[in-house]
């Protein structure tokens, strides 16, 4: 009998040990090809930012079912500070190794949340033409913040910004407030 070692694939791995295994080279290399792929298909700046949040949006409704397998054991938030403070943390430590740098309640406008990060890895690879000088990237996070947010049943509309950093803001629909009111009563 010959001893033949078992190869395993990343199918035979468990879902639940999971490693960041993507180079930040690849990384860099994959996204500006996906810019550049959206440019193709658009003529103006906030096209090529709508597309770069579509993008984002599938991207972030996987994340949110392979997280929630692997570090909530299945539990979904249902508080709103809940889901924000996921994402900060851990939606942001699993995609870019790191927390967001801030979370920010709006003084004015009880519908309005502010996670702010001073150096988007998705902006730190992309050099904008003069043409272009106002595109912001990080749009593709502002779609990854928004899929999880309306795949977990909090319909907001996030956008980038540049704002101490990024700025992503994060405008959430009256039936979340008025939701997540009732709950703090019980």
């Amino acid at each position: 009998m010959s001893s033949l070692k078992l190869k395993t694939t990343i199918l035979d791995r468990s879902i639940s040990k999971g490693k960041n295994e993507v180079s930040l080279n690849g990384f860099a290399l994959l996204f500006s090809e996906i810019v550049q792929y959206c440019q193709n298909r658009v003529s103006t700046v906030p096209e090529l930012q709508a597309k770069l949040s579509e993008f984002g949006q599938q991207v972030g409704v996987r994340m949110l079912d392979l997280l929630i397998v692997r570090e909530k054991s299945g539990k979904r938030e249902i508080k709103l500070l809940q889901i924000l403070i996921f994402i900060k943390s851990t939606v942001w430590k699993s995609l870019f190794g790191k927390e967001a740098d801030k979370l920010e309640h709006a003084n004015d406008d009880d519908h309005t949340y502010y996670l702010i990060e001073k150096e988007s890895l998705v902006n730190r690879f992309i050099s904008v033409p003069k043409d272009k000088g106002n595109l912001n990237c990080a749009a593709f996070s502002a779609g990854i913040i928004e899929g999880i947010l309306n795949t977990s049943n909090f319909p907001a509309k996030v956008t980038a910004h540049w704002h101490k950093g990024t700025t992503y803001m994060i405008k959430f629909d009256e039936s979340v407030i008025v939701r997540d009111k009732q709950l703090e009563g019980r």
